[in-house]
């Protein structure tokens, strides 16, 4: 869990606009084969939060993260108060997405190939998602109380656009990294009106333990058998 300060540079998209925050993140000590073979560090969500008034409040987005191929795609995704997802069913079979951790309980019901749920989100906090019908199947919303925000490509870079300048503290969350790790890495800092590159962003994985989630019921997960297949749909 370490800063290392690069070079930093401007990025002027005048003062109208807001600036341009931007920087890297990367992940270390992971078991997960695509951050060790592929070095894939997207899915961080980062958010600066104003430090000497209120974040305003902007209209509301709506989202798509598609259920495809057994998964949620995109894995996570941000929103700012307000908005909404919808979660379009790509498969050809049933799903089942729903959460009933923290942030803002949800279940949408069984609904039919082709066919989308959405769910409007209007309390802050991380949403996990997952399916009641395939254990394997997860997912991430993070729902902010600010319109500045970003969620790492697989470079792990991120650009945060529309920044007043001012000072903000900057947030982040991995769903692999350990709360107290997270909050270790928080920073105060100081966006002028020309824009600001961060330092890289070392987000280390060391006491993660993935863990099985209950079905919607707080039951386990039957045997891999029935995947939510409707009569006559064809063989995938």
């Amino acid at each position: 869990m370490i800063w290392r300060w690069l070079i930093c540079f401007s990025v002027g998209l005048g003062v109208a606009l807001g600036a341009l925050v931007t920087g890297k993140v990367e992940l270390s000590n992971s078991r997960n084969l695509a951050v060790r073979k592929h070095k894939d560090y997207t899915g961080v969500v980062l958010w600066l939060e104003p430090v000497d008034r209120p974040a305003p409040t902007l209209p509301p987005k709506r989202v798509e993260m598609l259920q495809k191929d057994k998964a949620f795609q995109p894995h996570v995704v941000a929103i700012s108060l307000g908005s909404t997802v919808d979660l379009p069913n790509l498969d050809l079979i049933f799903h089942n997405a729903f959460s009933n951790f923290s942030g803002q309980p949800f279940d949408v019901g069984l609904y039919a190939p082709r066919t989308s749920k959405s769910v409007t989100f209007r309390h802050a906090g991380i949403v996990r998602v997952f399916c009641n019908i395939h254990a394997t199947m997860s997912a991430i919303i993070a729902v902010l109380n600010t319109p500045w925000y970003a969620v790492t490509l697989a470079t792990g870079q991120y650009a945060i656009a529309g920044v007043p300048p001012g000072e903000y503290q900057l947030r982040m969350f991995h769903e692999r990294a350990l709360p107290e790790n997270l909050k270790f890495l928080e920073r105060r800092i100081t966006v002028p009106e020309s824009g600001l590159a961060l330092p890289l962003i070392s987000i280390s994985e060391t006491g993660f333990i993935p863990a099985p989630h209950l079905n919607k019921y707080d039951k386990d997960y039957p045997p891999a058998g029935n995947d939510g297949t409707y009569p006559g749909a064809p063989k995938q």
